[in-house]
């Protein structure tokens, strides 16, 4: 058995609240046991041990799976019923308006539209990068993406990984925003770095983005395109999430460069080299129109355009436009 399984409902968290019940899981994912080779691994009674094997068994953890008859004595073997267990399970505040969770690459204008839309609903903002948030909309865990993944055959952004990951799925597409993103370096620029080519020098320290960002995944591509070495950049494998994190990285002086927003380096005063536009868009499916249309249709009002179009090296000019494919 290697298959894995999902933990959703809050009957099954409770059950692995207890660290002995969790103990006897993982002891049962590896192997088939008894009450009594159980309680004599724990160091405990059987009936102790029965006890929580019972609530795992309710929770549909663990398994009877076979029943031995040795003259007067029967013994029970018991087996976890999925080999690994993901524990996957939101805790939302209760609330009388309508509630979305956001998952994708973090963005200053989507922070500023959670605030903004709060009085009609509410948006959750979880950061987790372009391609996490596209998988997490995928497996359910969210209503609605945000990314920006560049693809460097077809020039195209988004796209192309959407119908990789979608196939036939029925998707919309929206236009957020253009943005900026360039070398976020130090007030004044003080170690005079004016592209990707000065990274690499032995004096310049560099915090990354995490894997699986946007920001990440164009970064990669263009060090390949110049044929720079990842392992020759003093601090390629330090990463950060946010785009507000690694300004303030900069700011704190624990790094000399990194690679972000225009509008996340004004934020904290510092010096900022453009180096390329993006266009970020929200996904999400078509059963989620309704639910949608608050958002969509205030990212096409004079208010939002107001409101966030201050927001340095952010275009508003296409927001809310629709992406066909």
């Amino acid at each position: 058995m290697n298959t894995a399984s999902t933990i959703e409902s809050p009957i099954q968290i409770r059950a692995l609240s207890d660290g002995h019940r969790l103990m006897i899981l993982q002891r049962l994912m590896s192997q088939p046991g008894t009450l009594s080779q159980l309680a004599e691994w724990l160091q405990h009674s059987p009936a102790w041990v029965r006890h929580h094997l019972l609530v795992l068994q309710e929770a549909g953890l663990v398994e009877l799976v076979e029943i031995r008859k040795r003259e007067r004595v029967t013994e029970k073997y018991y087996r976890a019923k999925a080999a690994a267990y993901l524990i996957q399970h939101w805790v939302l505040p209760k609330s009388d308006k309508p509630l979305l969770i956001f998952c994708g690459s973090h963005d200053l204008a989507v922070e500023r539209l959670a605030e903004l839309v709060s009085k009609h609903l509410q948006l959750v903002v979880l950061p987790v990068g372009s391609l996490n948030g596209l998988i997490n909309l995928r497996q359910g865990v969210c209503q609605v993406a945000g990314a920006h993944i560049y693809d460097s055959h077809s020039g195209e952004y988004n796209i192309p990984t959407l119908r990789h990951l979608f196939p036939d799925w029925a998707l919309n597409v929206v236009t957020l925003a253009r943005r900026v993103q360039g070398l976020i370096v130090a007030a004044g620029n003080p170690k005079g770095v004016f592209g990707l080519e000065d990274i690499v020098r032995r004096d310049i320290r560099f915090v990354n983005r995490n894997e699986g960002s946007g920001t990440r995944l164009w970064f990669d591509a263009e060090l390949r395109k110049l044929g720079i070495a990842p392992e020759s950049i003093n601090g390629y494998e330090q990463q950060l999430s946010t785009h507000t994190q690694t300004a303030r990285y900069v700011l704190e002086g624990k790094a000399d460069a990194a690679l972000g927003l225009q509008a996340a380096a004004y934020q904290y005063g510092l010096g900022f080299i453009p180096l390329f536009e993006e266009r970020y868009d929200l996904v999400f499916l078509d059963q989620y129109n309704e639910a949608m249309r608050p958002i969509l249709d205030f990212i096409s009002s004079s208010q939002y355009q107001r409101q966030t179009g201050v927001l340095p090296g952010y275009n508003l000019a296409h927001s809310g436009e629709q992406i066909l494919f």
